[in-house]
């Protein structure tokens, strides 16, 4: 039944969610070459919050939980489990005051009005999943900038989105890249919930009336960890927290 009622809402959802996408990509162009960084960070943050407020439309919800713990004015690492693009609409809006950057399959770099254009300009990296060594200096780069600019990188270990919610095998290789290349950051896991319902039926129609959580654990500094703990004890922490 759900399935059926959700096919008219998600036309009227898309419809607006696209014309979102459109409407920001030429003031995001504005922004970031006329007025630089801060201006175009601006725009994607309220890109992203137009695209929440599209998703109450289908009686979707947030909630964050524990946002103050997370360290201030030092490099953070988000370290999450990965269900769906809502993931990453609703962290760049909720964690906007840490400059999330992600790691992303360059795919995602072109071709997406607004998502393809802040992938390329706003400080996160593409990488190609074919090609394992491109990935390391690429990743390295964005260690660099968030050491640098006590910014944050947001890294899904898990490769690619769990399609029922069960979380999938923590590769290392990325956040140990990121723990090297950042001494001074601060991981900090974070456990997703029900965002896999919104495409529990795939890109149509949009999955009813989901509650979507995210569950901020402890931080862990890396300068006083060895990576081997710092790995393990993030995805305990993740995994822990999954409700499925």
């Amino acid at each position: 039944m759900q399935k059926i009622i959700s096919y008219p809402l998600s036309v009227i959802y898309y419809l607006c969610f696209g014309l979102c996408l459109v409407i920001f990509h030429p003031i995001q162009w504005i922004c970031f070459n006329i007025f630089g960084y801060q201006a175009h960070k601006k725009s994607v943050d309220y890109l992203n919050l137009f695209l929440l407020r599209c998703t109450n439309l289908v009686g979707t919800s947030y909630t964050f939980t524990n946002m103050e713990s997370i360290p201030k004015g030092v490099p953070i690492i988000f370290v999450s489990n990965h269900q769906s693009m809502y993931d990453i609409i609703t962290m760049l809006w909720y964690l906007r005051s840490f400059h999330c950057k992600f790691v992303s399959k360059k795919e995602l770099g072109s071709g997406i009005p607004s998502v393809s254009y802040n992938l390329r300009h706003g400080g996160s990296v593409l990488i190609d999943r074919k090609d394992p060594k491109q990935a390391i200096p690429t990743i390295k780069g964005l260690s660099e900038y968030i050491e640098k600019n006590n910014r944050s990188a947001v890294i899904f270990p898990e490769g690619t989105r769990s399609k029922d919610g069960k979380p999938k095998e923590f590769a290392q290789s990325g956040l140990k890249i990121l723990c090297k290349y950042a001494p001074s950051a601060y991981v900090v896991p974070i456990t997703i919930n029900n965002s896999w319902k919104m495409v529990k039926f795939g890109f149509f129609p949009v999955g009813l009336g989901n509650h979507l959580t995210f569950t901020i654990h402890k931080a862990l500094a890396v300068k006083e960890h060895d990576f081997e703990t710092i790995a393990i004890e993030a995805q305990k922490a993740v995994v822990s927290a999954i409700k499925l």
